[in-house]
């Protein structure tokens, strides 16, 4: 007797969207059972890898071991995030505007709007813009 793989069905689907446009834009999402469960379902768009880039340096916060591979760019968020493209083939850039939190740099949105504005022209993959987390910033 054969080895048989039992299988969930699944009524519910990811959704699917695209991210960025043009020839660079990233599809995701699509799935309707466990991401890389085949034998269950289907995932339509192949994974994506999204690197994350701070606004600010964080050489303080972090620990030398995360920061060696970047420490020659965590001072530029343009050039951290050209890095990550050119370098180490990101699909996605994050750009977390950590400096905008008001329990920190407290950054005006004018200047965060700037700095995200110079990370986009300097990429040719698609930009997702994460915020402080702070609702009333």
């Amino acid at each position: 007797m054969a080895f048989e793989i039992s299988k969930k069905r699944y009524s519910g689907k990811i959704t699917e969207a695209t991210l960025g446009i043009g020839d660079n834009a990233a599809k995701i999402g699509g799935e309707d059972s466990y991401m890389f469960h085949l034998f269950e379902g289907s995932m339509p768009n192949n994974p994506r890898i999204a690197m994350e880039i701070w606004d600010y340096d964080p050489s303080k916060e972090w620990a030398s071991a995360v920061l060696e591979p970047f420490k020659d760019v965590v001072s530029s968020p343009v050039e951290w995030a050209r890095k990550c493209v050119e370098r180490y083939q990101a699909d996605l850039i994050v750009l977390q505007l950590k400096s905008t939190d008001p329990n920190g740099l407290d950054v005006s949105a004018d200047e965060a709007a700037q700095t995200a504005k110079k990370v986009h022209e300097a990429i040719n993959v698609p930009l997702i813009v994460w915020g402080t987390g702070n609702n009333e910033k």
